[in-house]
């Protein structure tokens, strides 16, 4: 019989954590429960579902009926379709939002999406201080590689920070999504590249052209397609695209990004992955869970998966506040 596998033989192995989005002036989880979510986005209140809210909700029934819109997930599509069910008929198409200052645009979508991932501001809050302490410390501005970058929250957050951004996807829709949002905040002027482009196809040009890049994000979907037709599968495409990423990595990389929204995965496998592929640069890989704190009963929601690396240089050039934040 074997004995119990011992993680002090292991010390450099990441060991899980929760980083926990506790919402915002412009966003709150309300409430959980039964498969759904209660969400305030701007002035809106919305109803979604979400499998993982597998307990009871807190708050009473009228206060869910008092939402907004509710959407009706379509359990025979693939992709996350259905439709809104609107409590009027004078609903907006589109309603602002802010995150930290930045301004960008709340919406309806086909696939239950509301143009951004709340979870996500908490990977928003743990990179801003770190391109602009990389900002601080002088030299060129730092580049950020956006891939499969939606509707350029993070983009146009990073680019407000300081950074020079390459913001990828494969969506025109998207990318003009995206060019709205930063109408909408009134930052025309970022170094912003928005692209319409399979970012396989993207990543390989660069590779071959020797670019690198001091920060990289990557929220690729569980499926989806390219412009061009391009299929994209991320069990079968994320290990080959995760090592073009490697390859386009600066050696003093502030961090590079990973976030993963299929169920049958865990942290510890991106872990591995990104360890694997990221072995030719010194650094250290951290991973976990993403999840957003309810107010009704102070349960927290888990969304997403993530890895993160980060070079030994931008380790040890972290200023003393954001060592383990």
């Amino acid at each position: 019989m074997s004995a119990p596998a011992d993680p002090s033989r292991n010390p450099a192995w990441p060991r899980p954590e929760l980083m926990i989005t506790e919402g915002w002036a412009d966003y709150a989880l309300l409430d959980s429960g039964y498969g759904r979510k209660l969400e305030r986005a701007g002035r809106m209140t919305v109803i979604r579902p979400e499998p993982q809210a597998m307990w009871s909700p807190a708050l009473d029934e009228a206060a869910w009926e008092r939402a907004d819109a509710m959407f009706d997930a379509d359990r025979t599509s693939e992709d996350e379709g259905g439709r809104w069910r609107f409590a009027r008929g004078d609903m907006p198409e589109t309603w602002p939002m802010t995150f930290e200052g930045v301004g960008f645009l709340g919406r309806f979508t086909p696939f239950r999406h509301l143009g951004f991932f709340p979870e996500q501001a908490t990977q928003w809050a743990w990179m801003l201080p770190r391109i602009r302490a990389r900002v601080a410390a002088g030299g060129p501005p730092p580049r950020l590689l956006n891939l499969f970058g939606y509707t350029g929250v993070a983009s146009l957050l990073a680019a407000s920070a300081g950074a020079e951004v390459v913001h990828v996807d494969a969506s025109k829709k998207a990318i003009h999504q995206a060019r709205e949002n930063q109408a909408a905040a009134g930052l025309d002027d970022l170094p912003i590249r928005w692209l319409v482009e399979d970012a396989r196809r993207f990543l390989a040009r660069e590779v071959r052209r020797g670019n690198t890049y001091d920060g990289i994000l990557l929220d690729p979907p569980k499926y989806g397609r390219g412009p061009k037709g391009e299929v994209w599968k991320l069990f079968d495409d994320l290990p080959p695209i995760l090592a073009d990423v490697a390859a386009v990595t600066a050696p003093d990389a502030m961090f590079v990004i990973l976030t993963a929204y299929a169920t049958r995965l865990t942290s510890a496998a991106l872990a591995g992955l990104m360890t694997e592929t990221m072995g030719r640069l010194q650094g250290r890989v951290f991973c976990g869970e993403i999840a957003t704190a309810e107010l009704s009963a102070g349960r927290v929601l888990p969304t997403a998966l993530f890895a993160r690396w980060m070079s030994d240089t931008a380790l040890m050039a972290e200023p003393a506040a954001l060592r383990g934040a």
